[in-house]
């Protein structure tokens, strides 16, 4: 790599290889490439660039430009940074949704396990009543009014 004076790299090809790279570089960081699946990858670069990966690799400023970039933002592309983001954003539904289910479920247990008991007091109360003849019932009778004392 050699470069000016100053220390900025050049770029050892020619200048519409150079904007060929640049004009593919910035399809990939929009996240609309053209002729690759759009990785953030030298390879896809070069791919969508349409260029050797030897005439990229002389690109020295370019990749500059591409590994700040890189650095700067990471590998992900929008669309997958969309993607991670909605993905996350359904898995924290998705355990709520679990966590209310679980909930759901111990309170359908609980009262399972009520009405199984109420109803085996139920049928005991039944069979008592049915054995028990002092249960029979006894009419009221009506005495005159209440005399006050």
């Amino acid at each position: 790599m050699t470069g000016p004076a100053d220390g900025r790299l050049e770029d050892q090809v020619s200048p519409n290889t150079a904007a060929s790279l640049r004009a593919a570089m910035t399809r990939l960081f929009e996240g609309r490439p053209q002729r690759t699946d759009g990785r953030l990858t030298k390879e896809n670069l070069y791919k969508e660039a349409q260029v050797s990966r030897a005439t990229m690799n002389r690109a020295h400023a370019v990749l500059a430009e591409w590994d700040a970039h890189v650095a700067a933002h990471g590998k992900v592309t929008p669309g997958e940074a969309k993607r991670d983001t909605a993905i996350a954003d359904l898995k924290k539904r998705l355990t709520a949704k679990t966590q209310e289910c679980t909930l759901l479920e111990n309170k359908l247990k609980a009262a399972h396990t009520a009405i199984a008991a109420l109803f085996h007091d139920n049928q005991a109360l039944r069979q008592q009543l049915d054995r028990d003849d002092s249960a029979a019932v006894t009419p009221l009778r009506l005495r005159g009014p209440r005399q006050h004392r």
